[in-house]
């Protein structure tokens, strides 16, 4: 399923010649010759079916639309701005240059490599779209205080640099505002960190904080009946978050780190960081080798950084001891 979703399917790979040129970056299966000759009938077999049924995926979709553009003179956009740039698959990207006009000045991107957790490393300049000194970094931060932004700056690297050479140096940034410095707390069971976060919600509320502005955000799915039991310790709602668009009016927030992606609140708590839920022991446990054990280790810091910088005012850390490795990275641990 990993080789059909990130490589065949990816791709648009609709046979064995193109299955055996594909780039394989990321990748931790480096398939020879002969391995892919074995599996091609497999995905072929796939291939067949899904059209036999009439059945899209998301890339055919994408695939189909780049196309039917890419050899036309008239394209449906003069100019596209995309956000959140970090997180376009490689069939999203194929489709985004062959809508676009020929015109260097007809794409715009905005995105962080530090909050890459959605997709794996590719090559933007071997689909067609080449920013090589044409990028910037941007070094002012209007959501995030200096306090915040400092702790969580220590999760990633100084400098992060994509696959085509093109580095993001985060050195030098700025925050338009100060808070208070963020709280690491870790408990002794999951009982105690369950009523100190229910106490943080209820004095935060108690001290004006509408209860709409409070986030808190966990692993997985496997850890939301914590931030269930706090907000209710703190004689709250909650609201849990899904793709859903919701009224959060009157609500503490709760949900999964990935949810808390795009979304800002002026005090979040990131709870259940626990040793083996931070970063995922399950995926740890099924790396192959050390180049996708770094990726494992590069994706979960991101999905940590992105939910401490969901807080523009205050953030507080817990888990419960021995918590999370990344907590030495916070300075503490």
């Amino acid at each position: 399923m990993s080789e059909w979703r990130y490589v065949i399917d990816a791709w648009q790979i609709d046979c064995l010649e193109a299955y055996a040129r594909v780039p394989r970056l990321g990748r931790r299966n480096r398939l020879g010759s002969k391995q892919r000759e074995g599996l091609w009938p497999v995905f072929q077999r796939a291939r067949e079916i899904l059209g036999s049924q009439l059945r899209y995926t998301p890339a055919n979709v994408f695939g189909e639309v780049a196309a039917y553009y890419r050899d036309r003179d008239g394209k449906p956009f003069t100019h596209i701005v995309v956000d959140e740039a970090q997180d376009l698959s490689v069939p999203e990207i194929k489709m985004i240059a062959a809508i676009a006009p020929d015109d260097p000045q007809a794409l715009f991107f905005a995105g962080d490599l530090g909050q890459r957790i959605f997709q794996e490393p590719f090559s933007w300049l071997g689909l067609g779209i080449d920013v090589r000194g044409r990028s910037h970094t941007l070094k002012v931060n209007y959501r995030t205080s200096h306090q915040i932004r400092q702790a969580a700056d220590k999760l990633l690297s100084q400098v992060v640099r994509d696959v085509d050479g093109i580095e993001e140096d985060r050195r030098g940034t700025v925050s338009v505002f100060n808070g208070p410095d963020p709280e690491v707390l870790i408990h002794k069971s999951e009982d105690e960190e369950v009523k100190a976060v229910g106490l943080a919600i209820f004095e935060a509320i108690d001290e004006g904080m509408p209860p709409e502005e409070i986030g808190v955000f966990v692993r997985s799915e496997n850890e939301l009946a914590r931030p269930r039991n706090a907000v209710r310790e703190a004689e709250q709602t909650p609201l849990e978050l899904s793709d859903r668009v919701e009224d959060r009016t009157g609500r503490v927030a709760i949900g999964t780190m990935h949810l808390a992606k795009g979304l800002e609140f002026r005090q979040v708590i990131v709870m259940a960081c626990d040793d083996e839920v931070l970063p995922d022991q399950d995926r740890i446990d099924t790396v192959a080798d050390e180049i996708e054990l770094d990726e494992v280790y590069d994706t979960e810091r991101h999905l940590f950084y992105v939910a401490c910088t969901r807080a523009r005012e205050k953030l507080i850390v817990s888990g419960v001891e021995p918590a999370s490795e990344f907590f030495a990275d916070l300075g503490e641990g």
